[in-house]
């Protein structure tokens, strides 16, 4: 038997970053607060993003085949709260935020980020109510030093 209160207490236990994942589709960007992602391989280097079905940037993966991973800097909450919110709810989240076009993939890259990965979709699971997205590492950078913004530390929770 499935205890829910101890499996929501225990899937909060994971530990997660927490990252801005940029994504386009044509002319079309997009923003959203990702937690989970991570390291899936050395060689070659691959990264598992999560992204819930009904979103736009669900759409945008799957069309372009293409995403971006801003890492965020501890400090960075307010920064991250701004792309929770649906585009359909608050329109252009990039329009007060400074970023540029990735150089492999074309994804919005935040400027004032610790640094970012570009990706190439090489696989994907569509099981529940999120996908995941396995994306093959074709482009990186370093923006600057900084201990990395941790989902634990906001007092948010997105799990269980």
């Amino acid at each position: 038997m499935l205890d829910e209160q101890a499996k929501k207490t225990m899937l909060r236990k994971i530990p997660h970053g927490l990252y801005i994942c940029g994504v386009k589709d044509g002319e079309e960007m997009n923003g959203f607060t990702a937690s989970w992602v991570m390291q899936a391989s050395f060689e070659p280097p691959l990264i598992v993003n999560c992204v819930k079905n009904n979103s736009i940037s669900h759409e945008m993966i799957k069309k372009s085949g293409v995403f971006a991973i801003s890492f965020l800097e501890a400090g960075q909450k307010d920064l991250a709260a701004q792309f929770f919110k649906p585009k359909r709810r608050v329109g252009n989240k990039f329009e007060e935020v400074e970023f540029y076009e990735g150089a492999e993939t074309g994804c919005p890259i935040i400027n004032d980020s610790l640094g970012y990965v570009e990706c190439k979709v090489v696989g994907t699971v569509e099981k529940g109510d999120h996908t995941v997205y396995v994306g093959e590492v074709i482009g990186s950078g370093i923006h600057r030093q900084g201990e990395p913004l941790l989902l634990e530390t906001t007092g948010w929770q997105y799990g269980g």
